[in-house]
């Protein structure tokens, strides 16, 4: 069955370009030209993969990724956004989009991102046998199915990446992992010159998990190489 994925943007030219890169792909692509239609088409049905323009007339991409997260049900969302200031990919991944592309972008990097996007769907359903585990690491405790996260009995929100990264550490506890290792197996592309996407969401988790970021007792940097998760504590 061909993926459903909806294309929210207002510059034809690249609406139409992204539908014939996607096309190739095999998936069914919609597209809506502003936000209010985009937003009202994103909920009216179940999509596979939303590509969303920061910019739009009317609603913007921000409002309609803050507003899709809201709703029950999990849809990746790759935002496009012709700005490329850390402040905007920041707001962008903060409302929950699972990756971005700065304009311009190359075609073969867009089908790179979307194949990506769809392999991380695809594991997450593959692992439906380990639906009910619960992973706990000193006062953290990670429920896989419910993909929730408690620090010391007290929720945090974390977007859909970040989840996924903090429970790729969790899985791996000890283990040291290269900001490009972390893309492949996280984000499932590994593209020089992206590193600094992984430092965005390793500040971010940081920020939500730990008593003091400047000083991380979950994940910890090792320097000149990466990253690891604290090894889990002896009972």
């Amino acid at each position: 069955m061909a993926r459903q994925v909806l294309v929210i943007e207002d510059d034809a030219d690249i609406a139409r370009l992204v539908q014939l890169q996607l096309a190739d792909l095999g998936c069914a692509v919609r597209l809506a030209g502003d936000g209010a239609s985009g937003l009202a088409e994103a909920q009216a049905r179940d999509y596979d993969l939303v590509i969303l323009d920061l910019m739009l007339p009317g609603i913007d991409g921000l409002e309609i990724c803050r507003r899709l997260r809201a709703r029950p049900g999990y849809v990746p969302i790759l935002m496009l956004t012709a700005r490329s200031g850390e402040l905007d990919r920041v707001l962008g991944l903060e409302m929950g989009a699972d990756d971005y592309l700065t304009k311009p972008f190359s075609v073969l990097e867009l089908v790179a991102r979307v194949k990506a996007l769809f392999r991380r769907v695809d594991s997450l359903a593959s692992r439906s046998a380990q639906a009910g585990q619960v992973i706990e690491n000193g006062g953290l405790r990670i429920d896989v199915e419910r993909r929730q996260v408690a620090l010391d009995g007290r929720p945090v929100e974390l977007t859909a990446t970040e989840f996924d990264l903090l429970l790729h550490f969790v899985r791996h506890p000890g283990r040291v992992f290269s900001r490009s290792q972390l893309l492949d197996q996280v984000w499932g592309y590994s593209h020089s010159g992206y590193e600094h996407t992984v430092n965005t969401h390793i500040n971010r988790l940081r920020a939500k998990i730990e008593a003091n970021p400047n000083r991380p007792e979950y994940v910890q940097t090792v320097w000149g190489v990466g990253y690891r998760f604290r090894d889990a504590p002896r009972s």
